[in-house]
């Protein structure tokens, strides 16, 4: 082939919490097996990086130390991904990446975490609401199963322009009320989903179809050019 399929996982050294790196594997897995070759680059600090370069963008969770280290680099990365989100190419955010896509995280102590301001959501820690344990819900491609831990709950400012990945069956989601978890926008997903989520393989075909997808789309604007 002319081209590999290109995935770019965001801090990848730093944002690999509870398997999330799990969720790349799966997918390089069932590209290969559509017979496509697969490179991915991780990006971390001070990393030169051009979304558009990619026919997927995958951000992972961390813990609390972690999150504050990439705080600091992750506004030069704003540009880019907003062209690329908007464009409408695919992009998976877990837990810690999903919160970054939004205005701010709120510390329970009144400390505030700037974020990327991509959508308009934004991240409250609640110590005494702790989401842990198994999930299950239902999205357009059917039942999702995987398990939660966090207790930054995430809530849409702009529900017009968001929707919830899924409607919770078992556990919390993005926060004990709304019964919903994740979050969707053109083909930009945000989720607490561990485990990771892409072992649910009716999700994880989803994920192919639009990388490849945006793959046959970057590869014709290539070659046109």
């Amino acid at each position: 082939m002319a081209d590999v399929i290109k995935i770019a996982y965001l801090y990848e050294d730093l944002m690999n919490t509870y398997g999330d790196s799990g969720d790349v594997k799966i997918l390089r897995y069932l590209l290969n097996g559509r017979g496509y070759d697969v490179q991915v680059n991780n990006i971390s600090l001070g990393h030169s990086f051009n979304a558009m370069d990619y026919d997927f963008v995958f951000f992972g969770g961390g813990q609390d130390y972690e999150q504050t280290v990439v705080a600091k680099d992750l506004p030069r990365l704003h540009d880019t991904l907003h062209d690329y989100i908007e464009a409408g190419n695919p992009l998976l955010a877990i837990c810690g990446g999903y919160q970054f896509l939004g205005s701010e995280y709120k510390m329970s102590d009144g400390t505030t975490i700037k974020c990327l301001n991509l959508l308009p959501l934004h991240t409250v820690f609640r110590p005494e609401s702790r989401m842990i344990g198994d999930t299950e819900y239902e999205t357009e491609w059917g039942t999702v199963r995987a398990f939660e831990n966090h207790s930054g709950c995430t809530y849409f400012d702009d529900k017009d322009k968001l929707k919830p990945l899924g409607k919770m069956v078992e556990g919390f989601g993005n926060d004990p009320e709304s019964g919903y978890e994740g979050m969707r926008y053109k083909h930009t997903f945000g989720s607490y989903s561990h485990g990771p989520i892409l072992r649910n393989r009716n999700i994880a075909e989803a994920f192919a179809d639009m990388i490849v997808d945006r793959y046959k789309a970057r590869v014709g604007a290539e070659v046109t050019a």
